[in-house]
């Protein structure tokens, strides 16, 4: 992360929670850390902290639908193999004024428990660490819904001005006590969004600097002023937005998924390979679960290649990877 050269090339893991299982039955492991250590995987390791009233266990707190009243019902792909936690109740569908959005019951930042952090840090302290974060819209579409959301943003600014802030608020105020409590010890916070689709932007580049911009700006400022790294992950055709998102300070891209539209590798390198650390970069929508173990070598060489002269790169999935990869093409990476 400070530009310099290590012995190395440092290789991160993601995957769901059903190819990770699978690993650790083929690999004779009984732990995720005795799974990471078997494959070489340094492993950014996401701290955990706990709502009282939360059903979820997970790192990712945008994700803790249960305290924000979502609704959420599993929904399987790949023929069962997997399955995703989506959004099918949107407790802010019905708003149709700032009143409405002020009436909600707005979870407190306060009720979060942040004493176990510095536990976790100990068990996990030979690992890069990372905690706390936002990832406003994809909260906003899943409080909202997706298609009212993006409406929204064009036909009523107040409202989405009105629960944006209200997500900002709570995310700076629970972000700020993780850091008081942890900062010393942390690489990364999560400062994220989801801007692209396979082939283009989510929302034009004039809404993002409207509606989103200007917050994350203020949570990358809040983290870096203890200290510590922004970990950006952004899906899809997201380009257009990375010189504004490099201006608010963002310092490692993830998932570079270069088969979207505008992503290809050699082009991010030479453009912006000077101001950031990518992350990611092994295709999983076709190479790791349909290409051969070969494929995958030939890719990984490839993206070695490619941004060796950046800033830095550390070799992972771009995204999780899924139950449908063979394990031989997740060693093949790795190896």
């Amino acid at each position: 992360m400070r530009g310099e050269r290590p012995d190395r090339a440092p290789r991160d893991y993601w995957g769901t929670a059903e190819i990770t299982s699978r690993l650790k039955r083929d690999l004779g492991c009984e732990t995720d850390r005795e799974l990471w250590e078997r494959m070489g995987v340094d492993k950014l390791i996401h701290l955990v902290t706990r709502h009282p009233r939360a059903a979820e266990q997970g790192w990712h707190l945008q994700s803790f639908f249960s305290i924000w009243k979502i609704g959420t019902r599993k929904v399987p792909y790949a023929d069962g193999l997997g399955y995703y936690e989506e959004a099918v109740e949107h407790p802010l569908a019905g708003a149709e004024s700032v009143r409405d959005v002020e009436r909600f019951d707005w979870p407190d930042p306060g009720e979060w428990d942040v004493s176990s952090l510095r536990a976790q840090c100990e068990e996990w302290r030979d690992y890069p660490l990372l905690a706390g974060g936002c990832e406003f819209f994809y909260l906003y579409c899943r409080l909202r819904g997706m298609e009212r959301a993006l409406e929204d943003l064009i036909e009523a600014p107040e409202i989405a001005d009105a629960i944006l802030e209200r997500i900002t608020e709570h995310d700076l105020a629970l972000t700020k006590r993780i850091l008081d409590e942890v900062g010393d010890r942390l690489l990364f916070s999560y400062v994220a969004e989801d801007l692209g689709t396979q082939d283009s932007l989510i929302m034009s580049p004039r809404l993002f600097r409207r509606f989103l911009k200007p917050r994350m700006a203020r949570m990358i400022e809040l983290v870096h002023s203890y200290g510590v790294k922004v970990f950006h992950h952004d899906d899809g055709a997201m380009r257009p937005m990375l010189p504004d998102l490099i201006e608010i300070g963002i310092d490692l891209l993830n998932p570079v998924q270069w088969r979207c539209k505008g992503m290809e590798r050699e082009a991010l390198a030479r453009d912006f390979g000077g101001q950031l650390v990518f992350h990611g970069g092994v295709d999983n929508q076709q190479t790791l679960p349909y290409g051969t173990p070969e494929d995958v070598r030939r890719q990984v060489r490839e993206n070695l290649e490619i941004f060796g002269e950046t800033k830095g790169y550390i070799v992972a999935p771009c995204h999780n990877l899924q139950a449908n990869t063979p394990t031989e093409n997740v060693l093949a990476l790795y190896e």
